[in-house]
């Protein structure tokens, strides 16, 4: 999608404006019903595609991106657009500095139609978390488009964006994508800088492309890669090509992925899915990751210590807006107070609970028998993927245990939401590069989403392969 509409440019056939005018045009039919953005920034891009056009019009190059309109995460940072992480807390937050995936893209000449939302501050996979409202799903509006990259998801599968940029921690690119049916990737922990991005946990966090195509994962992919200064975790991805024939590349089926509890359309489509593959001569083999069920347990201990170190910033006195305290004795005000009355009306519910379970298993006493025994089963657990590519190039699973669900079905059992990431969150414990793709559709024309998981910094090959899969699948 996005080479065609780079060559329409350039042929001339469309303008930057008319482009960034139709999208516009696209959200305010769509957008009142989906609501996928939090912030529109209409003046401002039509002003960067006039500038777009002018290029063009002088016969000057202009790149694959330029033009091109997309969405952002409201949890990346951008200059002169406001940055809430779906937060009340951040109500009218404005960064003094741009995201480093942002600045590269706007040097690319890429043009920011606005920010989508998501579950607030990222912590949640249906996007019904969020300050503001609850995204819709835009197959099935009584359906959420999962989370917390709802609000990108919803944006390119209803073409309200050519592509979108989300962040993932847990499967927050790849739910979504699934759920609404697109494409969704994850890079490899590092490849991608997180300045700018609010962090949630650390040494998970990755921002990734929401696309309709696999190519258009990799030209954004391939735009926002790269080592950063201001990211001490970042690293630069070789660009390797995919080189193997279909009878050489062997594909693991993990058993552990295909288990009680998940949905028997999602299983029969993904079965049918990896018929096609082995009729095109892929090597289909049955493995076992013994420690992958374990993975869930570990995150949801490693996520929230970081979660409740992260978020103590957030005071009322720096970021966030101050409550007003005019009719309380100002004798009796003190810092102990501001803290409690801001963080506990500004925060929302989902917030503050994975805030107190970080607190609570950071403190003394639960230090070591839950934070530290968490971070020596994801060092088991990243040997064991390592040991795994040693013996297949690529693994296969379902990227979703169920199809996308009722709004409201699971917003009061936190553990049944929590298990809508079992079958991607162990590719943020270890670090991996990880895609959904769109494998088929339910009875109910809901999507599947199918995940396909590589080794550490084995990026390129992975989108490469994937466009491959993609092709049979479709």
């Amino acid at each position: 999608m996005i080479s065609e509409l780079h060559q329409k440019l350039i042929n001339k056939e469309i303008t930057a404006t008319q482009l960034v005018s139709d999208y516009f045009k696209i959200i305010d039919e769509k957008d009142n019903r989906i609501q996928a953005f939090l912030t529109l920034d209409k003046e401002r891009a039509l002003k960067e595609a006039e500038q777009v056009d002018e290029k063009i019009a002088k016969n000057e190059t202009i790149g694959i991106l330029e033009g091109i309109p997309y969405a952002v995460k409201d949890n990346i940072l951008t200059k002169e657009i406001k940055t809430t992480a779906g937060s009340k807390i951040l109500e009218n937050y404005i960064a003094p500095y741009d995201a480093a995936v942002i600045e590269k893209l706007k040097r690319k000449g890429a043009i920011i139609l606005g920010k989508t939302n998501l579950d607030e501050f990222a912590m949640g996979s249906s996007t019904e978390n969020s300050g503001y409202f609850t995204t819709k799903n835009p197959n099935d509006l009584e359906r959420v488009p999962g989370g917390s990259s709802g609000g990108s998801a919803a944006a390119v599968k209803a073409q309200m964006a050519v592509f979108a940029l989300g962040s993932d921690t847990g499967g927050s690119i790849r739910q979504p994508a699934a759920f609404c049916g697109v494409v969704g990737f994850k890079p490899t922990y590092g490849a991608v800088s997180r300045f700018g991005l609010i962090a949630m946990a650390s040494s998970l966090d990755v921002i990734g492309p929401l696309t309709i195509t696999v190519e258009d994962a990799k030209i954004v992919f391939e735009a926002i890669a790269g080592r950063d200064k201001n990211d001490s975790t970042s690293i630069e991805i070789k660009k390797e090509e995919f080189k193997k024939n279909p009878k050489e590349t062997i594909i693991g089926v993990p058993k552990e992925f295909f288990v009680k509890g998940l949905d028997k359309e999602i299983e029969e489509t993904i079965n049918n899915a990896i018929q096609k593959i082995k009729a095109n001569k892929f090597q289909i083999k049955e493995i076992s990751l013994p420690l992958s069920p374990y993975s869930l347990a570990c995150y949801y201990i490693i996520m929230p210590a970081e979660v409740s170190a992260n978020l103590a910033r957030y005071d009322g006195i720096r970021y966030s807006p101050r409550l007003d305290f005019q009719n309380q004795n100002l004798d009796s005000l003190n810092l102990r107070d501001l803290y409690f009355k801001t963080r506990g009306e500004k925060f929302g519910r989902e917030v503050r609970r994975r805030i107190v379970l970080g607190t609570y298993v950071l403190s003394r006493g639960y230090y070591e028998a839950f934070y530290k025994k968490a971070q020596k089963v994801r060092r088991l657990i990243i040997k064991e993927w390592e040991k795994t590519f040693k013996k297949v190039d690529f693994v296969l699973t379902p990227t979703t245990p169920t199809l996308p669900f009722l709004i409201g079905e699971k917003t009061k059992d936190p553990i049944s939401m929590y298990l809508s990431d079992i079958f991607t969150v162990s590719a943020n414990i270890a670090g991996l590069p990880a895609i959904n793709l769109v494998s088929g559709f339910s009875k109910n024309d809901l999507p599947v989403g199918l995940q396909i998981i590589s080794s550490r910094g084995n990026d390129f090959s992975l989108l490469e392969f994937s466009e491959i899969i993609e092709s049979i699948l479709k």
